[in-house]
């Protein structure tokens, strides 16, 4: 269990608190780079760590992302022109580039040089699966992009969503993290006594810290001296990596495809979780019949979300549509869709969930060691290092993996290759 004092702190992420200056020291996904796919198109509201932003593509494919109101008069910068390389404020005209320079303030008169002392706050954006990520730190602090390597594999092999959440970004980041709770709020299948995750519900976990974050294995004996092992990647601050692998014809299992999750907070109390699948190697892209069948699967067709917006039609308001009848006789929860199911049992804990009342056992330790970690990211920053993981080329040499292992020999070796980044 947390103290309140300490759960405050790992949880509040507005400007100036502990842990939002820790999350401001990381490159973080702002927006998917379909919502502004355009040059020149509608700009686009965005709300992270608790600020209020617009983002936009200039003319020249440049995504900018700045302040939600104009620095003249505070009006919405949402309803501004995006033109000419730059967003234009429709209350006076006043222009800035993705940069935030004031490119043009016609309501002085043109021998003014008021604009050459006005800017708006705008923040450093990167394009990668996807994705439009965003630096929100000191830019004396600038670190290099994102180096996963899920963002190295070609347009073709890489997909990506996003969901919203109504929960702290913590207790949504160890959802994600526990291997443990698969066995039962993801058992869709409850007469299945051969599913894996069904064979052994008590998995020993093994985690090792590195220098991104941490390497955990959830370590499932069958039998017959067989053991079910599904490492994972977990990337500071709040990035999880993990792998699916299919029965080969006569083959041994390979690995499929790499999963994730990160889990990027709104504000206090709502996280935007972005999604991505990327396939193994040049033999797995995916294809759109591919994606579309996995993000069903996860609760997250084109239909499972309430019309324009990026909130699941289940939600905490009508129960998740829970299916009492199904749950009886058919699945663990009787709630479609596994992201959902996620959702049910994080969104249900409240905004922010109270871990001083809370008991942790033997299947907790990656959550443990997670907040751990984002305790020590809070400290390096208040005492002006720099928190771990913002500059390592290790994490571009890793990548998830599961595997059914035969023998004595211990997973690290066992895994070594399929634990290897191939992009």
């Amino acid at each position: 269990m947390l103290s309140p004092e300490i759960n405050r702190l790992l949880t509040e992420v507005s400007p100036g608190t502990g842990m939002g200056n820790a999350l401001r020291r990381y490159w973080l996904p702002a927006l998917l780079s379909s919502e502004v796919a355009e040059p020149d198109g509608a700009p686009v509201r965005v709300r992270m760590l608790g600020e209020d932003l617009v983002a936009f593509r200039d003319t020249t494919g440049v995504v900018g992302l700045v302040d939600s109101k104009c620095p003249h008069r505070r009006a919405p910068m949402f309803f501004g022109r995006n033109e000419e390389c730059g967003i234009r404020c429709v209350y006076h005209g006043w222009k800035f580039d993705a940069a935030g320079n004031c490119v043009d303030l016609p309501s002085e008169p043109p021998d003014s040089i008021f604009k050459t002392k006005v800017n708006i706050l705008a923040y450093p954006t990167w394009e990668g699966g996807g994705i439009v990520w965003a630096y929100l730190g000191p830019r004396a602090e600038l670190p290099p992009f994102p180096a996963y390597e899920w963002l190295r594999a070609p347009d073709t092999h890489v997909r990506s969503s996003k969901t919203l959440e109504h929960a702290n970004y913590l207790q949504a980041l160890e959802g994600g993290i526990d291997t443990a709770h698969s066995s039962f709020v993801h058992n869709n299948d409850l007469g299945n006594a051969s599913r894996l995750k069904s064979q052994n519900t008590h998995p020993q976990l093994e985690v090792e810290q590195t220098g991104y974050g941490f390497r955990y294995a959830g370590i499932r004996t069958l039998g017959h001296d067989q053991k079910y092992v599904r490492a994972y990647q977990f990337f500071l601050p709040a990035m999880q990596m993990r792998a699916a692998f299919i029965d080969g014809q006569g083959e041994p299992r390979k690995t499929q495809t790499l999963r994730g999750h990160i889990w990027v907070p709104v504000d206090d109390e709502w996280t935007m979780v972005y999604n991505w699948v990327c396939g193994a190697d040049g033999d797995n892209p995916i294809s759109d019949e591919l994606w579309e069948k996995h993000e069903k699967a996860a609760g997250r067709g084109a239909d499972d979300f309430i019309p324009g917006s990026y909130r699941l039609k289940r939600n905490l308001d009508n129960d998740f549509l829970i299916d009492r009848e199904m749950q009886r006789t058919r699945t663990y929860t009787g709630i479609t869709g596994l992201n959902t199911q996620d959702f049910a049992v994080q969104e249900g804990m409240g905004a922010v969930c109270d871990r001083s009342q809370e008991h942790l056992g033997t299947s907790d330790r990656a959550i443990i060691v997670a907040r751990r970690m984002l305790r020590e990211a809070v400290d390096d920053v208040a005492e002006g290092r720099r928190p771990l993981g913002v500059e390592t080329d290790e994490l571009r040499l890793v990548r998830p993996a599961e595997a059914i292992l035969d023998g004595p020999l211990p997973w690290q070796e066992a895994m070594k290759d399929l634990l290897s980044a191939q992009w």
